[in-house]
């Protein structure tokens, strides 16, 4: 109600005017949220530029120990039937902890080659320090360093960085990703006959037998099926298009969450399944999206 100077009286509001003080209202509250979500908005996006700088640092830092140490004698630390685990990949880690949690001491992070810090933080750092290690050891030049950050569960950051090539993929959730700066996507290859598909082939009898059946497929319907020895740049190479797809039947979590992302925000695909069979291994399609596997 209103009151009347004149008469000295309180007139209500007429219909026409409830209306208009009704919308006035609701058109600042609706700026008022929308003020609210796009500061959110560019706090959140800040933030994950700011994760994504230290991820890059930290993975160039890395890189650039493998590379001073490639074909220089190594130290093997334990060595399998199907994997071997080396002294660097163990230095390589903690150079990427000591980078990371010094800059975020809230964090925690969970590797290759261990954990550090409270698991339970809203923000953990996966990290595989040396992705292709047995290539790295005998020699072959086709290896590198995967970090990703996850935030209440969901990666929301990326990267991969191939120290021989010198190329930097990074990406961070709902923006395009950047390979060395250039932004690229998914390839558009729909026809499996003339995609190139790598399968892995894991490190214990199980999943070897498994991916065993998938290769023999693959090597029929795709043009090319490729085992090259870093899920990582699997995972990267299927995010630029280099190839259409990457299949494994027991990954650890760490080989493939930066690639994870960098697919999904090039247009891609991931289906990753947990295995039961196995803890902490899960089963992995990356595509283009557009393929037909028929799996």
């Amino acid at each position: 109600m209103r009151r009347d100077a004149r008469v000295g009286w309180q007139i209500r509001p007429g219909f026409a005017e409830q209306n208009a003080l009704q919308r006035a209202t609701r058109e600042q509250n609706c700026n008022l949220i929308s003020v609210v979500h796009f500061v959110l908005f560019v706090r959140g996006s800040f933030a994950m530029k700011h994760y994504l700088d230290a991820a890059e640092k930290a993975a160039r830092a890395a890189g650039e120990m493998l590379r001073q140490n490639f074909q220089r004698p190594l130290r093997v630390n334990s060595s399998e039937a199907h994997d071997i685990k080396l002294e660097i990949d163990v230095q390589a880690q903690e150079l990427i902890t000591q980078l990371l949690l010094k800059q975020f001491p809230q964090h925690s992070l969970y590797g290759e080659e261990g954990i550090v810090g409270d698991q339970s933080s809203e923000h953990q750092w996966v990290v595989d320090p040396l992705d292709g290690t047995v290539n790295y050891f005998y020699g072959i030049p086709h290896f590198c360093v995967s970090i990703a950050l996850r935030f209440q569960g969901e990666i929301i950051v990326g990267v991969i960085y191939d120290p021989v090539r010198d190329e930097m993929w990074s990406g961070q959730k709902a923006e395009s990703p950047r390979l060395n700066g250039q932004h690229f996507r998914v390839s558009a290859r729909a026809d499996l006959a003339e995609a190139v598909v790598s399968v892995g082939l894991s490190k214990t009898g199980v999943t070897i037998e498994a991916g065993l059946p998938l290769l023999q497929q693959m090597i029929h319907r795709a043009r090319k099926c490729r085992l090259l020895g870093s899920a990582a740049l699997d995972m990267a190479y299927v995010a630029c298009g280099r190839l259409d797809a990457y299949i494994e039947q027991g990954i650890s979590l760490w080989d493939i969450a930066a690639g994870w992302i960098l697919v999904e925000t090039a247009g891609g695909a991931v289906d990753l399944r947990p295995r039961q069979d196995m803890k902490n291994k899960y089963s992995i399609v990356a595509s283009n999206g557009v393929i037909d596997l028929k799996l």
